[in-house]
């Protein structure tokens, strides 16, 4: 069921929709992060990431106690923003060689993640107020709080460390064989070599 879809024709719908969408997401995300734990060679990123892994879990739970208390089983809908998110994040870790620029990738990922879950939870609380549905909103109050503290956390580390010292980072000068391809190359393709 997407958002245009005939399944949905109330407020209703569409707040069952989106707990679904991120009661998937965040299974996606508690699959995601350990690999992101790995791969952060900052011990204050990595033990941001821990930390976020241990409250993804919790988040998880109060979720379960959202359709608990609608009286809906838990149970997620495959989102492609999520995974998209997830594939995009996983594809530049894959592409980045020096651990510092690594770390300011994994913070950036992690960021627009971020800002995906305070947007979906945003909704979820302002519609859950709309339908009355004060002790659910209170739960999904406290998973958006989470959010926007990870994400003001991932920030304040990018920020004081890991960005400046990514961007101190150099691309390493080409070794004779890589200048003598570069040369063979351009000289091959027309350009006239340096």
């Amino acid at each position: 069921m997407g958002w245009f879809s005939p399944e949905i024709e109330t407020v209703e719908d569409l707040f069952l929709h989106n707990l679904h969408d991120i009661y998937y997401a965040e299974h996606q995300i508690l699959k995601a992060l350990p690999d992101m734990v790995e791969k952060a060679s900052d011990a204050e990123l990595t033990k941001a990431f821990r930390s976020h892994l241990s409250q993804t879990k919790g988040q998880i739970k109060r979720l379960d106690r959202v359709f608990k208390r609608i009286k809906s089983l838990p149970q997620g809908t495959k989102c492609p923003a999520i995974d998209g998110l997830i594939a995009e994040a996983n594809e530049i870790a894959g592409e980045v060689a020096d651990k510092m620029v690594l770390n300011a990738a994994l913070i950036a990922a992690a960021q627009a993640i971020e800002h995906y879950e305070i947007a979906r939870y945003g909704t979820l609380l302002a519609w859950a107020k709309l339908l009355g549905l004060n002790d659910v909103a209170k739960l999904l109050a406290m998973n958006l709080k989470e959010e926007k503290a990870t994400e003001k956390k991932l920030g304040g580390i990018a920020k004081r460390k890991i960005n400046r010292k990514a961007a101190a980072r150099q691309r390493p000068e080409p070794d004779l064989t890589e200048r003598a391809e570069n040369a063979f190359l351009t000289a091959t393709a027309g350009i006239p070599a340096i």
